[in-house]
Formats: C-alpha cells, structure tokens, sequence
C-alpha cells in the first residue's frame, strides 16, 4: 500500500487533488520513529469553515500545504507503543494534537498543547502555523498520540450508520458546543449566536441540547438563515441594521442571556456596511447585545497574521474592540480552539443515542474526494451545506 492522495492548497483560491506522500510513522520535525502513532485509512474528512480562511489568501498559509483538521479513520497500523487503539477501530480525531503529558494537556486544555508545535501551544492537522503536522483531506493519514487522543466507536457498525454525525465531532461539534457552553447557556436561557454557517448551525443545535428557551441566530446569507429556521430558532438579518431592535421584535427586549461569536475575523458589518467587512464588528455586536453580568463564548477564529485584511492593524490580529464597554457591563470571554476532548464523549453518546441529528442541523453533504475543489467553490459562495468528504466511497 504506497499510494495516497490529498486536497493541496495552490495558492490563494486554488485548491488542487494531489499524489502525496502515504504516511509513515514518524515525527518528520524531529526526525524520529512516531512509535504512539497510529495511520488511518480517512472515512470521513470534511471542509471547514477554517479551512477556506487559508484558502481565501486570508493567512500565512504556504503553497503546497495538504489540508484538512476534521477527520473520522479506520486503524490500519499501530505503533509498537500504542496500547488501546488497534487495527480496524474506527475513530474520531479531535482537530487539536495533544500530547496527554504536558501540564496543559494534564489540566484538561488540549487546544493549547505545549510540545506539539515548535512556534506556539496548540497544532492542528493541516493548518497554518498549527506545526507542520499533514492534513486529513486525503485518503491517509497519521495521527500521534494516538492513545490520549482518538476516540473509538466500539460498536463499529452502529457508528457507520451515523457516521455523518459522528464525523462532526472531530471539530464543529465540540466546537459550537464550547461556545455555547462557555457562554453559560443552560435550560431557559436566551441566546444570540453570530453566523449561521456549519460552526453557528451547530452551536445553536447545541444551545437546543443545553435546554436555551430561544436561540437566535444572525447572519447576512439568506439560505444560511432559512436552515437555522429549520432547525427551529429565530433569525436577525444582519442587512436589516440593528441587531438590538431586530432581538427586542422577537424577545421584547433588545438583549439576550448569552451570546457567542460564530463568525470570526472575516466579518462585515451591518446594514448599510453589511458590503464592507469590519473586523471587530461581531465582537462590539455581542458585547452590545448580552446582559450585563453576562458571558460571551468566541468559537470563531481570530488570526495573528492576515495579510488580506482592511488595514494594517488588523493584518496582525489588531482589532478596535470596545473592551470599555465589555469592561462596564462586567462580561466574561471565552477565546481560542475548543478542547475538543473536553466534549468529543459526551456528544458522541447524544448522537448514538439519537438526543440530537447534528448532520440534519448543519445540512451535511457527503462529496468525493475529486470533488472537493468544487465543494471549496461552493462553500466560498455561501452555500447553506457542511460538505464531508468520503474519500473510499465507504460512506456515500
């Protein structure tokens, strides 16, 4: 078996189907044996909303990076250390590489991993600046740690028949979840959730899950609103101007119990500036609409490098924040990667058990790997669908 294939970022807009390198159990950055590791045969990899940040131009990524964080696998080696994963388990793979060893790792904090990443704390498959570690968008991949870090489905083929549900908790799950949950939604509770893509979907299916009286969930893209109606909450079209009026129409009054960022450093601003995109516009947006003494969850991503943004500040992660207004009304924050194995358990067991059709909410559409390209193009365009990528045709 030497034969691999993988989605290859070409270039701001570019993304391309390549021969790569079929892994091997090693730590290419420090040119050693990955005995912890285990290779995978990739059943489910899917497109991020992260993903196509790098591929807009809008980061540091480099030509030639192979992509991809959230991936679902089959076990097909073992290395000589790893003790309770083996060959033919299938597995979900959180999108942060943890070690298990470190203190952060110790203290539950796995987004923020201390040896896996020689420039910063925290990698990720795939991803800029995340530690040079090879994408999942591929038909193999290898994953270290593999002990501390997989999941395994121990009813293999109960999982298959949901595997478009379970292959979500490698990222946008747990990742919606976090924000929803770092933002103190809880049963009766009124929430705002900023953007209505895959991230958003799901945070809003998770404030359901939490037992949130009313979820509101804004975005500017009409077909993205129309799936969060489906799934049963409230919308604001950001187009429309204030979003305090648009939540009082709903509430009858213009603030909420909790509020979560969803959207990220590609925002744009509101009515008639909905066309320009203004960085921290969701960020001053939450702070405005949630209570005083209440907590904001920020899932969405925020880059220290951007060299597309709109001035110069911003291309280094400089934003005008109103802090003084967060600062009066005495509001809690909660940033960075979700600790994906802080949740990865519990949610997988709400989907077997059937407490929650996350596929349903995010409107999950299964592609081939040769179609990924178009499903990049697709995404770009604001399509309302989270598309999974089945590179063996295992799935589809």
């Amino acid at each position: 078996m030497s034969g691999n294939r993988g989605v290859v970022y070409k270039g701001p807009g570019k993304v391309a189907i390549e021969k790569i390198d079929f892994p091997k159990l090693e730590l290419r950055e420090q040119k050693r044996k990955c005995h912890h590791g285990v290779i995978l045969k990739v059943v489910c990899t899917n497109i991020c909303g992260s993903d196509q940040h790098m591929v807009r131009g809008r980061t540091t990524a480099p030509s030639g990076l192979v992509l991809g964080h959230e991936i679902t696998g089959e076990v097909i080696e073992c290395g000589r250390d790893v003790e309770f994963i083996k060959k033919g388990d299938l597995v979900s793979v959180p999108f942060n590489i943890a070690c298990g060893r470190c203190a952060n790792c110790k203290a539950g904090k796995t987004g923020i991993c201390l040896t896996v990443n020689p420039a910063r704390p925290g990698a990720a498959y795939g991803y800029v600046d995340m530690g040079g570690w090879v994408g999942g968008q591929a038909e193999y991949v290898m994953v270290p740690y593999a002990d501390f870090n997989l999941l395994k489905f121990a009813d293999k083929d109960r999982a298959m028949e949901k595997i478009t549900d379970l292959t979500l908790l490698s990222d946008i799950f747990p990742t919606g979840f976090h924000g929803a949950y770092s933002a103190g939604v809880g049963p009766g509770t009124t929430v705002y959730v900023a953007g209505a893509g895959p991230v958003g979907l799901a945070c809003a299916a998770s404030c359901h899950l939490l037992g949130a009286a009313v979820v509101i969930v804004g975005d500017l893209n009409p077909d993205r609103l129309k799936q969060a109606k489906k799934m049963g909450c409230e919308v604001v079209d950001v187009k429309k101007g204030s979003i305090a009026d648009q939540i009082e129409q709903i509430l009858g009054e213009p603030e909420v119990d909790a509020a979560v960022d969803c959207v990220g450093f590609e925002a744009r601003g509101c009515g008639h500036d909905h066309s320009k995109e203004v960085p921290a516009q969701v960020l001053n947006d939450v702070m405005t609409i949630c209570k005083a003494g209440g907590a904001i969850g920020i899932p969405g991503l925020y880059v220290t490098g951007d060299p597309g943004a709109v001035d110069p500040a911003a291309q280094v992660g400089s934003l005008s924040i109103r802090i003084g207004l967060g600062w009066a009304k005495s509001h809690s924050f909660t940033t960075g990667q979700c600790p994906v194995m802080r949740y990865h358990r519990q949610l997988a067991n709400a989907i077997l058990h059937d407490k929650i059709q996350i596929a349903k909410a995010v409107n999950v559409q299964l592609i081939s790997l040769d179609e990924a390209p178009k499903g990049y193009q697709d995404f770009d365009k604001g399509a309302a669908k989270k598309f999974v990528i089945d590179p063996h045709g295992m799935v589809g």
